[in-house]
């Protein structure tokens, strides 16, 4: 894992919480856009070196409607950037990580992503994610 890539936030509404960030950052988000196969929305802001994604459910099915039901809104995921998602997912594997999807899926902002069990990591869903190249 090389750095965060970047901290994922289950909101109730999008268009909502993009006016508070953009409030919060002085900066509307650089790119949004929706991702069918994970049932939801998504905004993504920069701040400094950072990003912050919030996430917005699509469907009541959804990873994200499911958290906001549990827990309400807040952080949601810390993502990590790989090299090779694929050895990098076999590494934790073999490190007795629980990995919720071991074939990557296509996710937001142009990754191939899989996360690790909260179970597994305190209680912190552990996001990880490679460029497409």
């Amino acid at each position: 894992m090389r750095k965060i890539e970047h901290i994922g936030i289950a909101v109730n509404n999008l268009q909502t919480s993009n006016l508070l960030f953009e409030k919060l950052f002085g900066n509307p988000p650089y790119k949004q856009e929706e991702v069918v196969s994970q049932g939801v929305k998504t905004s993504f802001f920069l701040n400094g070196p950072n990003k912050i994604e919030l996430l917005e459910a699509t469907n009541p099915e959804s990873p994200i409607a499911k958290f906001l039901e549990k827990k309400g809104e807040g952080i949601h995921h810390i993502a990590f950037d790989v090299e090779n998602i694929i050895e990098e997912i076999e590494r934790l594997k073999k490190e007795g990580f629980i990995v919720l999807n071991e074939i990557p899926k296509k996710g937001a902002d142009n990754k191939l992503v899989a996360f690790l069990h909260p179970k597994g990591t305190n209680g912190v869903l552990i996001e990880l994610c490679q460029e497409i190249r």
